[in-house]
């Protein structure tokens, strides 16, 4: 039997679905997905599962659509944000949205049901910039982070092959970020693209502060020894008046998201930084600046020869967002996260 318009249309978005557009790249609607002529609308009643099945496959269309944000798209001070509906800002109207406090417009899939991660916040820092390098005046003027003046921001390392931790930081942070609105929260990056300047430390804690955030955490990847490897979280210490409130959720934060990181990439605990792959330190603006429960994530060692391979392999960087992604979830949602039944949940997770 012939299937009718509107189960054709299931049919054929549940396929887009399965086969979600690269990055970058989002169809205003499928091709070829006009009635047909002489088709006339499905009487009201008529065929009312297929039509539920198009509704729902339409939102997870848009809501994957979402997460991806076009090169190119903030200022050179990189100052912008990326909301939950996947909008960016440039230096200007993201200042405007952070000194309000707003998080942005949440995403389809904020409201979705079902959804752990559904009415959460999560902030994103893609730690440094592309173009850092070719504004030294600008990244080196210091900035008070209360312990000590440093500077703005730094240009970050790279592999010996010259991969640089801007460009994965920011690589990772773009994957996390479809696979949290997935499970349905709403998120925030710290800068838009790599090819922009900034922003300074200072700016990256008040995006998160501003914005309310559940959760918040600086990625990185850390220029450590070459004899070194392995990954470090690491969490705000005690500075006095300032960092007190968000001790204990930053460490039950670095706890999930330590262990969703070792168990789903395999990772070994750094051996040359931290203990047991914890760290706290009171020298990060980041952390000290900061009013929400956040952490900081060295990935791997880039100086290191196998942890550099590792992290230049996009297959790793996906199983490095899909890990995160467990650790933010069992942060926020622990009865959907804290299960094997609710890592699989996570696309790409290991089921």
């Amino acid at each position: 039997m012939a299937l009718n318009w509107v189960e054709e249309r299931a049919r054929r978005i549940s396929g887009l679905l399965r086969a979600r557009p690269a990055h970058g790249i989002c169809l205003a609607r499928p091709a070829g997905m006009a009635r047909p002529p002489g088709v006339a609308r499905p009487a009201h009643g008529i065929h009312l599962a297929a039509a539920f099945a198009v509704a729902g496959a339409l939102a997870g269309l848009l809501a994957a659509c979402s997460g991806a944000t076009a090169p190119g798209s903030a200022p050179m001070t990189g100052n912008g944000v990326t909301t939950g509906a996947g909008a960016s800002a440039g230096s200007s109207t993201g200042a405007s949205s952070a000194s309000t406090g707003s998080a942005g417009t949440p995403s389809a899939s904020a409201s979705a049901p079902g959804r752990p991660l559904a009415g959460q916040v999560i902030v994103l820092d893609p730690g440094h910039n592309g173009d850092n390098w070719a504004h030294p005046a600008f990244i080196n003027r210091l900035v008070n982070i209360i312990t000590e003046m440093k500077p703005c921001d730094t240009t970050g390392t790279e592999t010996d092959a010259g991969y640089t931790e801007a460009a994965f930081n920011f690589n990772v942070a773009i994957r996390l970020a479809r696979l949290l609105r997935a499970e349905g929260a709403t998120v925030i990056l710290t800068r838009t693209n790599n090819h922009g300047v900034g922003p300074c430390i200072t700016r990256r804690a008040a995006i998160g502060n501003r914005a309310h955030a559940d959760a918040a955490i600086s990625i990185h990847a850390d220029g450590g020894p070459p004899g070194g490897s392995g990954f470090d979280v690491i969490e705000p210490g005690l500075v006095p008046g300032h960092t007190n409130g968000i001790l204990a959720p930053s460490h039950r934060l670095a706890l999930d998201i330590r262990n969703a990181y070792h168990r789903i990439t395999g990772e070994p605990y750094a051996d040359y930084v931290g203990h047991d792959a914890l760290d706290v330190r009171t020298d990060l603006g980041g952390l000290n600046l900061s009013t929400v429960p956040k952490v900081f994530i060295e990935c791997g060692n880039m100086r290191s020869a196998s942890d550099a391979a590792k992290l230049s392999s996009p297959a790793f960087r996906q199983r490095i967002a899909v890990a995160l992604a467990a650790g933010f979830t069992a942060f926020l949602a622990p009865a959907g996260g804290a299960t094997p039944a609710g890592q699989a949940s996570i696309p790409g997770a290991p089921g």
